[in-house]
């Protein structure tokens, strides 16, 4: 597998690998609108490979805290999306990993992202909610633990409390709700 960053002329390969993970435009148009809102940058925005075909996307984007103390570098992962018949091979996972490294070397401190509880943990994200940060928009209570944090400086959590704000792009109550 190779993972490389994706580049402007890739939009097209990134759309299509997003509508064919989620069977739908929703996602590809998310992604595509993100990667041009200049409220979401600075972003990291990834491209896996299999065989020399590209398989995977993940994007990262930047998001601020309001009410925090402090300023804090941080960022949301979204979307992660990998075509179906590269599933369960590790494209995911590998795209996650590629991912919060870069953003710890860039001086990223807190990574948070909207998504399933069984998955995320294995890459060190833990529920947010419990460490006084909320999503833009209210999490309902059987889906709180979809909304999850991780630490890439062992130090802001438990020390920064407040509400995220996504980019403008993503900061619609549509895509808070279950």
């Amino acid at each position: 597998m190779q993972i490389r960053a994706a580049t402007d002329a890739d939009l097209e390969i990134v759309k299509a690998i997003h509508e064919r993970a989620f069977g739908q435009s929703e996602e590809a148009e998310l992604t595509a609108n993100l990667l041009t809102d200049p409220s979401a940058a600075p972003r990291v925005s990834l491209l896996a490979f299999l065989d020399d075909k590209p398989v995977g996307h993940v994007l990262f984007t930047k998001v601020s805290i309001s009410g925090a103390e402090r300023p804090c570098a941080a960022s949301i992962l979204a979307p992660l999306a990998v075509v179906p018949n590269s599933q369960g091979r590790g494209v995911g996972g590998e795209l996650v990993r590629e991912g919060l490294r870069r953003l710890a070397e860039s001086g990223t401190e807190l990574v948070f992202v909207l998504g399933h509880p069984e998955y995320y943990p294995r890459f060190g994200f833990r529920p947010a909610g419990a460490h006084g940060l909320d999503a833009p928009y209210p999490i309902p209570p059987e889906h709180a633990e979809a909304w999850m944090v991780q630490d890439l400086g062992d130090h802001a959590l438990g020390a920064l409390k407040g509400r995220v704000v996504c980019a403008d792009t993503m900061n619609k109550e549509e895509y808070w709700c279950e």
